[in-house]
């Protein structure tokens, strides 16, 4: 059995663990930047890496061939570099300023969006007395209406990054609203804003040498999208960021598994409730199974309700009621169940595959919010790292 040390003493992982498969992170990543090439695949790790563990993810990426990795927090850049990884580290988004000196120290590339930003950077860099300037993107909001400068604005924010002896201009970037949708006619608004900022940059020489705008679901459905580099998060995962994109991120392999076993079985008459509010009641005797797995896992409470379903025997059982904090129960019929038999929430067992899209559509989100919400008392067991 595994274990884990904690107060320098040994403790058995639970039944109920996230497998990762780094074997699966670097196929995917081969094959992205098979599809963008030769523009290099900078991976995004952000959130943990959406829940699958920063640091495996982010060292199979780069062993594949990623040239930089995406984080949206100084911190999550910090865990990183304690990992030993050096590669380019860009955070997506400014920096709160009391965060920049730490960013500065770590050696990360920051992308700014306002000028009391660059200037606060610029100092940070100037009191640390780094011996190469600090790396710079700035973003442009091109309509996604979250974080970025104004397109009639970035020109001066770029000069002004441009004027700081401590600072290095190094990127321009945007975000795509709506690159999940292949006919959408916003992604074109959005590149020909983006294409008048670059054309003023040309004019007054300040272009610089990494400008980027796609996205996973941009990079694979809007060849038009990749500049000079491609962002790839969800899709580096075998996810798909949903809409139209589910085809092109189809031969990609998903990289968690969310298992646990069962931990108790019992004999449920028709007519008997089950879990709080006894909200369903059999209209069947059955051999109900209980799976030591929750909401404070990540399992919603609700995703009996909306007709979840996991695997057990190579088969398909439905979730009973509402899912508790640690524990949900299952219909398993008039089968035989045993304590300890597997128990598969996301992935494949036997000739059967619940899909964290297949848990996107019945709870009406994302996959990025389904694997992202698998919470970090759920050990994440890392297989296939060859």
């Amino acid at each position: 059995m595994t274990h884990e040390r904690r107060a320098g003493v040994a403790i058995p992982l639970r039944p109920t663990v996230a497998v990762i498969d780094v074997g699966a992170v670097v196929a995917n990543v081969v094959a992205l930047c098979r599809v963008v090439a030769p523009r290099p695949v900078w991976v995004v790790v952000k959130a943990d890496g959406y829940g699958h563990g920063a640091v495996p993810v982010a060292r199979a990426a780069l062993r594949a061939g990623a040239a930089g990795l995406c984080v949206a927090l100084v911190q999550e850049g910090a865990t990183l570099r304690a990992a030993g990884i050096t590669a380019p580290i860009l955070v997506l988004s400014e920096p709160p300023l009391d965060h920049l000196v730490a960013a500065v120290g770590l050696g990360l590339t920051i992308t700014m969006t306002s000028a009391s930003g660059v200037e606060a950077l610029a100092r940070a860099a100037a009191e640390a007395g780094v011996p190469e300037p600090v790396p710079v993107h700035v973003k442009v909001d091109t309509g996604m209406r979250r974080v970025g400068v104004a397109p009639d604005q970035a020109g001066a924010l770029c000069a002004l990054v441009a004027a700081q002896p401590s600072l290095v201009l190094e990127g321009l970037v945007t975000h795509l609203a709506v690159a999940d949708q292949l006919d959408h006619p916003f992604t074109a608004v959005q590149l020909e804003r983006f294409a008048t900022v670059l054309a003023e940059l040309d004019s007054s020489g300040l272009r610089p040498p990494l400008v980027h705008v796609a996205n996973s679901a941009g990079a694979l459905l809007h060849p038009q999208a990749r500049q000079d580099l491609v962002r790839c998060g969800i899709a580096v995962y075998g996810l798909s960021p949903g809409g139209d994109a589910s085809a092109a991120v189809a031969p990609l392999r998903p990289v968690l598994r969310l298992v646990s076993q069962v931990s108790f079985v019992k004999r449920v008459e028709s007519g008997e409730g089950v879990s709080y509010g006894l909200r369903h009641v059999l209209d069947h005797p059955a051999t109900v199974a209980t799976v030591p797995i929750g909401y404070a896992d990540g399992v919603p409470r609700r995703y009996g309700a909306v007709g979840g379903e996991v695997l057990i025997g190579g088969r398909r059982r439905p979730v009973l009621g509402v899912v508790t904090m640690d524990q949900l129960m299952v219909d398993c019929g008039d089968d035989r169940v045993e304590r300890g038999d597997e128990v598969v929430l996301i992935g494949a067992q036997g000739d059967e595959q619940v899909t964290a899209e297949e848990w996107a559509a019945r709870l009406g989100t994302i996959t990025y919010e389904v694997v992202c919400a698998i919470s970090a008392r759920v050990p994440r067991v890392v297989v296939g790292d060859a």
